[in-house]
């Protein structure tokens, strides 16, 4: 993707979260998002052939966004117990998303969708970005089967968490529990001797 691509799809992507977090995802609709970030619809539909492809593409991007300006120390660079980084990490990625209500149940209804479409045949939830990052936390920088498994099973956890708290099913505060109890026993192989 060129420049100018990737600048087109961020202003999308910014444009429908605003959008979102607004209105919900019902009150969403294509043309809107079009004229928000400054594209014609027949780009924004080159880019997102549906707004679920739209919504699940701004989650992946706002869990991109975050972890880039979150401030990771790799286990490599002398971290005293890479297991309670992941757990930082994912606590703080959480409640950054649920800091807006709507935005993060848009980006979770279209990941419902998403998910039980195309996506489990498609994308390796272990080499997305969050896996990646997640990795590189545990010092693992060549990922053997059980390092993956052992991600995915971490993540589908913390998604599980997050759903539950969107639904209110469970409290943010003990959805941050429940989630460091989770990567403490997900973990445990990796912890800091």
């Amino acid at each position: 993707m060129s420049r100018r691509q990737q600048a087109r799809r961020v202003a999308i992507l910014r444009a429908a979260g605003e959008l979102a977090a607004r209105d919900g995802l019902a009150g969403v609709q294509m043309l809107d998002v079009a004229k928000e970030a400054g594209v014609a619809i027949a780009t924004l539909y080159r880019y997102f052939p549906s707004k679920t492809h739209l919504f699940t593409a701004v989650l992946e991007w706002h869990i991109e966004t975050f972890l880039e300006g979150h401030d990771e120390t790799p286990a490599d660079a002398g971290t005293a117990d890479p297991v309670q980084d992941v757990a930082e990490t994912l606590t703080a990625l959480t409640l950054k998303l649920l800091d807006n209500p709507l935005l993060a149940s848009a980006v979770a209804m279209s990941s419902f969708t998403e998910y039980a479409g195309t996506t489990p045949t498609r994308y390796d939830i272990a080499g997305s970005y969050l896996g990646r990052t997640v990795l590189k936390l545990l010092g693992v920088h060549d990922p053997g089967e059980a390092d993956r498994s052992t991600v995915r099973l971490l993540i589908y956890c913390w998604w599980g968490l997050f759903v539950a708290a969107q639904t209110e099913e469970i409290s943010v505060q003990r959805v941050e529990a429940d989630l460091r109890l989770a990567v403490r026993l997900i973990l445990a192989p990796y912890a800091a001797d």
